[in-house]
């Protein structure tokens, strides 16, 4: 089943399995959260940009598809550099949506949490972006919701 794509403000990265396949994460957060910043922190540890400010999603048989829209395809805005073309995934299936928000507002130890997208429960995790541990934390939970676990919030 394919449905209606929408797109929203967010960037979205994949990170590599083990198998060889790709883990996407999505990135949201208002303009100036840090979506770029994180992106550009895991695309230099190994991960590679699917689509920056604005990613069409769209369910494809239960699963997410996460894609950048044509005319950004492949660019990311870096602050102090400008537009730039990096490698990237056209499209990607989604393991884990991202909420970037302010240390304060990210809970010591958070029951599971999940956001519905396209029709499908997505696990979903909250990170302050600017810490350096958070390259560290988005791959720790994304590992977690390739094991299984619902979500983290």
């Amino acid at each position: 089943m394919t449905e209606q794509t929408i797109c929203v403000h967010a960037t979205c990265v994949a990170l590599p399995d083990v198998d060889g396949g790709w883990s996407g994460v999505l990135l949201r957060g208002p303009s100036g959260a840090g979506k770029s910043d994180l992106a550009l922190r895991m695309i230099d540890d190994g991960a590679r940009l699917v689509a920056d400010d604005q990613t069409e999603l769209q369910n494809v048989n239960g699963a997410v598809a996460a894609r950048a829209p044509e005319t950004i395809a492949g660019k990311i805005e870096v602050r102090g550099l400008g537009i730039l073309e990096l490698p990237y995934l056209d499209t990607v299936a989604l393991t884990l949506v991202c909420d970037l928000v302010a240390a304060d507002q990210v809970v010591r130890h958070p029951d599971p949490g999940s956001v519905n997208i396209a029709g499908v429960a997505l696990p979903q995790l909250a990170l302050t972006p600017f810490e350096a541990s958070a390259p560290v934390k988005l791959r720790l939970g994304v590992e977690a919701a390739r094991r299984g676990i619902v979500g983290m919030r």
